[in-house]
């Protein structure tokens, strides 16, 4: 576990849910990847993520589903291609990426509360 933060540190993050609009591999990267655009609502728009997220999911079987991402970090340039929010996951017992998700639809560009 990490050190203890304030609540006013939590509320900076900026965890919004989006829908997968699109996903391609992403061969310039590093490590294996996609290349994501995410639905995020009309207060936010679509945005870019770079994923690592191969091992568990293809690109068809993203475009609908809603994940999870950071949408306050600044932008980051991987590659070629300019990652605009961080989608968020957790590590399975071989080190591969599960996406985090809701389980009941939520409107694009909910907030995490």
């Amino acid at each position: 576990m990490t050190a203890t933060i304030a609540w006013d540190d939590f509320e900076k993050v900026d965890i919004r849910c989006g829908t997968v609009v699109a996903a391609e591999q992403f061969p310039e990267a590093r490590k294996p990847a996609y290349r994501l655009r995410i639905d995020f609502g009309p207060e936010i728009g679509e945005k870019k993520s770079s994923a690592q997220i191969t091992v568990h999911y293809s690109p068809d079987e993203l475009i609908g589903r809603q994940v999870m991402a950071v949408v306050n970090f600044p932008p980051r340039q991987i590659g070629p291609f300019i990652s605009e929010v961080l989608t968020l996951g957790f590590m399975d017992a071989e080190g591969a990426v599960v996406l985090a998700g809701v389980d009941h639809p939520v409107p694009n560009g909910a907030r995490l509360m």
